[in-house]
């Protein structure tokens, strides 16, 4: 098994940079169930902030590329189960993505509720709002 970094991920969605794309493709493509990639938790909350803020993908087209990445059998997403999780409250709420990854471990983690200052984490992601 392999690490990749969120800009390898990256280049090969978007093949937004002739070279890095094609390395990046040779790389992903050479992945295999038996030796697979693996996608940290942390790279996933960078690639949704990258494809949102740099790339300017609407939210429907980053839901569908997380969809993509968890059910590609060569890479390992940490914690999938949990991102699958956030993916899902994500995708029908207008909720910030690191909110429901945040939300959904701590759930995970058998936490009775996460509390925030954020009160659109608080409507939208099921947290308990500090007052």
């Amino acid at each position: 098994m392999i690490g990749l970094d969120t800009n390898v991920l990256v280049r090969y969605i978007m093949q937004d940079d002739a070279r890095q794309s094609k390395l990046a493709s040779r790389l992903i493509e050479s992945l295999t169930v038996e030796e697979p990639g693996f996608f940290p938790l942390v790279a996933v909350i960078e690639l949704v902030w990258v494809l949102s803020s740099s790339f300017e993908l609407v939210r429907a087209q980053v839901v569908s590329a997380l969809e993509v990445l968890l059910q590609t059998k060569e890479i390992q997403v940490e914690r999938a189960e949990v991102v699958w999780r956030a993916v899902r409250i994500y995708r029908d709420s207008s909720a910030d993505f690191a909110d429901c990854l945040v939300e959904r471990s701590a759930a995970a983690a058998g936490c009775a509720c996460t509390m925030t200052f954020d009160r659109g984490a608080a409507k939208n992601c099921s947290m308990m709002l500090i007052q």
